[in-house]
């Protein structure tokens, strides 16, 4: 099994800037993509990046040029640095991990809340 916790979260001022970090133990050899989704109230869950372990990563198209996820191999941590933040990227962010790409959701972080507001 795979353990995902996730820090970082918090309320931020439109403009500003959050890193949220997830650090995986248990049986982390199983971990090959690495991922960040979210959930806005009343809204789907939706991918907003993943990264691979040999480090190709991916991003939706509303957090492009924004949003940088990386991962630092030997802490088995991974970040989602968040910058320019709007109102509308608030929302329960939650981290992910699986095998492969297509088990993405295999491990779920327990969530953190971003509320992006004046």
């Amino acid at each position: 099994q795979v353990q995902l916790v996730e820090s970082g979260g918090g309320l931020v001022q439109p403009g500003g800037s959050l890193r949220l970090s997830c650090t995986a133990s248990g049986s982390i050899f199983n971990i090959y993509a690495m991922g960040w989704y979210r959930q806005a109230p009343g809204k789907q869950r939706e991918l907003v990046a993943h990264i691979v372990r040999g480090g190709n990563t991916n991003y939706a198209d509303t957090v492009k040029g924004r949003f940088t996820i990386s991962r630092d191999n030997a802490k088995n941590t991974w970040y989602l640095q968040m910058n320019s933040l709007k109102p509308e990227d608030t929302a329960v962010y939650y981290c992910s991990a699986g095998p492969t790409i297509v088990l993405l959701t295999a491990y779920w972080g327990q969530g953190t809340q971003v509320t992006v507001s004046s």
